[in-house]
């Protein structure tokens, strides 16, 4: 092991710590709330069972603001909101708060767009054996779109990842404020390359991982069919 990493390596440890509680909030959000909320935004379009032009303008207005927002910015709009819940805005469980909050708009915009993409039939097929919404949603949508859904969660955790590099602004720690602290303000290239290739592995094992789940439960689904 090279010796800057030796040197350092209760704080790269720390750090590693730091990124993974951030990433797992902002995962936890999008599957609870993200999930459902794109699925809600498929389900009120037009022409869909819960039609609702004004319900679905209104979620898709405020999905796109938040999307739209720089990240940056958004951290800093929200610190007076993250201190009134969380009692602080500096350290690593303020920063979940504004991870959270892009993570369900960015999750369930791209379950919306994997729902758009089954065909037609699914949902009359559904419709004509008499299916209730909850049978609709957890019987037929789910598991034709469940390999773009864990797609689309694969690519949000990257996202994620890369969002949490930020968080050092709110004194939220993680592998991205480290590499910047420890190695580009000290000048310590060499330990701020070894900190990018940390993030590199991170996010080949998570693409490697996510795209090998979502082959699996395609061909799942093609053998039950």
């Amino acid at each position: 092991m090279p010796e800057v990493l030796v040197e350092y390596q209760a704080e790269i440890w720390q750090s590693i710590g730091e990124t993974f509680i951030m990433v797992g909030f902002s995962i936890l959000a999008a599957v609870l709330v993200g999930l459902p909320l794109g699925t809600f935004l498929y389900l009120c379009r037009k022409d869909q069972i819960l039609e609702n032009q004004a319900v679905f303008s209104s979620l898709n207005l405020l999905v796109n603001v938040i999307r739209s927002f720089p990240f940056l910015l958004l951290v800093v709009f929200m610190i007076p909101f993250t201190r009134l819940i969380i009692g602080t805005a500096i350290g690593t469980a303020a920063a979940t708060v504004p991870l959270t909050v892009i993570a369900i708009a960015h999750y369930s915009r791209l379950v919306e767009q994997s729902l758009l993409d089954i065909p037609k039939g699914v949902m009359e097929a559904a419709i004509s054996m008499g299916a209730s919404v909850k049978e609709i949603i957890f019987k037929f949508l789910y598991v034709e779109a469940r390999s773009g859904l864990v797609l689309g969660l694969t690519t949000s955790t990257i996202s994620f990842i890369s969002y949490s590099t930020i968080m050092g602004v709110v004194g939220g720690g993680g592998i991205g404020d480290f590499a910047i602290r420890y190695g580009y303000q000290q000048f310590r290239t060499d330990l701020m390359f070894y900190m990018i290739f940390i993030m590199v592995i991170l996010v080949q094992l998570i693409q490697f991982t996510g795209i090998t789940a979502a082959r699996k439960l395609d061909k799942d689904r093609r053998d039950i069919t």
